[in-house]
Order: structure tokens, then C-alpha cells, then sequence
């Protein structure tokens, strides 16, 4: 961080990033993009916990694969063609972004135990701060905001 002090500049020592860290991947539906998309992110925390300091927890670590798995099974099953997973984090949250062709948008379930299947998005409703649908020109973007704490 660096302090103005009457038009002086003053090193801290201690350098925040400003803007927030943003990776972003294509994937085309093959078998193993899910697997993919979890390497992709555990890689993406880790930079995170370097480049931000951020206190990302263990519990915290599992929220955010499981939202990916979650919202990349989703596009994977339901659009028909690629889609694009993007993350952005800083030391406090990350943002998981799903982009896919599919024009549906993603139902929400009530809560039934004897239910096979179409939990998804009830899960990430349990884990993440903020949920956000909406269509866009190609299709549809979800997007899930995990709070990060430490455990």
C-alpha cells in the first residue's frame, strides 16, 4: 500500500492487489471436464491464497469445488455445445461463473429427500452468499458467490 502524506508518497511495504483475480476456461463437453474444471479451480484457490493472501479454509476449498462441479455438470448436461467457466476471487469471496448455450434456466427444486437427481442447484443455494441467473445473447450465465472463511 503506499500513503500520501502532503503530496509525498510513502511506501508501506505492504502491496494490496487492486484488481480482483480472474482466470477463465473453455470446455468443450468431453468426458473429464468436470474433473477439469475442479483442477482448474483447487489451482485457481491456490494462486488466490498467494497472490491475495487470502484465508481460504479447507471447509471453504470444498464450497467452491462442489459450486463448480455443481454448475459445470449443469452446463454440461444441459446445453448443447461448449461453455466457459470463469472465477474471480479476492480475500474475502469467489465468484463461480457458468457460461452455456442452453436459453433454460435452472429450476430450483423444493427440498424433497426422496428425490433422485435435481439437487444441484439447491446445493449451491445451501453454499454460496449470492446466486445470479440470467440469459445473455448465447445462452445463460449463473453465477454463485462463495464467502471465504478460514477453518
Amino acid at each position: 500500500m503506499i500513503e500520501h502524506l502532503d503530496g509525498a508518497v510513502i511506501p508501506t511495504g505492504f502491496d494490496v492487489p487492486v484488481e480482483p483475480l480472474r482466470r477463465a476456461a473453455h470446455y468443450t463437453g468431453e468426458p473429464g471436464c468436470i474433473a477439469d474444471a475442479r483442477a482448474f479451480t483447487a489451482n485457481f484457490l491456490e494462486q488466490l491464497r498467494k497472490e491475495w493472501c487470502a484465508d481460504v479454509g479447507r471447509r471453504t476449498e470444498g464450497e467452491v469445488l462442489l459450486v463448480v462441479s455443481e454448475l459445470v455438470t449443469n452446463a454440461d448436461r444441459h446445453s448443447k455445445g461448449p461453455y466457459i467457466l470463469e472465477l474471480e476471487g479476492t480475500g474475502t469471496s469467489v465468484a463461480v461463473v457458468v457460461y452455456d448455450s442452453s436459453v433454460a434456466l435452472p429450476r430450483r427444486f423444493p427440498k424433497d429427500p426422496e428425490r433422485i437427481g435435481r439437487h444441484g442447484l439447491e446445493i449451491v443455494h445451501a453454499v454460496a452468499a449470492e446466486i445470479a441467473v440470467e440469459r445473455v445473447p448465447v445462452g445463460k450465465r449463473v453465477r454463485a458467490v462463495v464467502s471465504l472463511s478460514p477453518q
